[in-house]
């Protein structure tokens, strides 16, 4: 099946209150195991960019696990930063997680990511929504300090429409509608893991992994 793009920011107030409002419990805690798994042993102290950081869902997760970490989060979608705020302060993390309007673009291929570099650089779901996937490799090789410890995760594009459908049903099927419409555009729109490997060597990163982890996800993990 081939890519069909979707448009780079999510910055619709009331798509940032469903995403916000969502239970995305189950990917968000295997991302943070994931890189327990991928870093085995690893304390993780200092602060740590979170690239496409969206409500800060996986920002705070991630804050949690390592108590000695603080977390600068990133995201293109002003919507999507307030409704994250509101999460800091519900929380209680706002001491410990920053957020800041970072837009991502060929159009804006050097912007300004506050207390760069990092040690430790991690990013969920931002891959599928650039129509450039080389500027997420960019900016990390950019971002990152050599031996930084890296983890990406992303949706992995199914094979068929039919197969994309079936996953909607299958993990979105009881979301509102916006969940469902955008979680489907997301899987048309995502990177197969072969493409992700060109990626990577075009960028100078193929000492990264790629590893498919479950029916819709695949990481990209591995030290600078």
């Amino acid at each position: 099946m081939e890519r069909v793009p979707e448009p780079e920011l999510m910055d619709d107030p009331a798509q940032a209150r469903a995403y916000a409002a969502a239970d995305f419990s189950e990917p968000h805690d295997r991302f943070v195991q994931l890189f327990g798994e991928c870093f085995p042993g690893v304390a993780v102290g200092g602060p740590v960019l979170d690239l496409g950081c969206g409500p800060a869902d996986i920002a705070c997760r991630f804050a949690r696990a390592h108590p000695a970490c603080t977390v600068v989060g990133v995201d293109g979608s002003a919507a999507m930063l307030e409704e994250g705020r509101r999460l800091l302060v519900r929380q209680g993390l706002a001491g410990r997680i920053t957020l800041h309007r970072v837009y991502l673009s060929a159009e804006t291929p050097d912007p300004l990511v506050p207390g760069a570099p990092y040690e430790t650089v991690i990013c969920n779901s931002l891959l599928h929504h650039l129509a450039d996937p080389m500027v997420l490799w960019t900016t990390l090789r950019r971002v990152a300090v050599p031996g930084a410890r890296i983890l990406v995760m992303d949706l992995l594009r199914p094979a068929t429409p039919a197969r994309a459908r079936e996953l909607v049903a299958a993990y979105a099927g009881e979301e509102p509608e916006i969940l469902r419409r955008d979680f489907h555009r997301s899987l048309l729109a995502a990177y197969r893991p072969e493409e992700v490997w060109l990626q990577l060597q075009e960028a100078g990163l193929s000492q990264l992994a790629v590893q498919v982890v479950s029916d819709r996800h695949f990481i990209v993990h591995g030290q600078l």
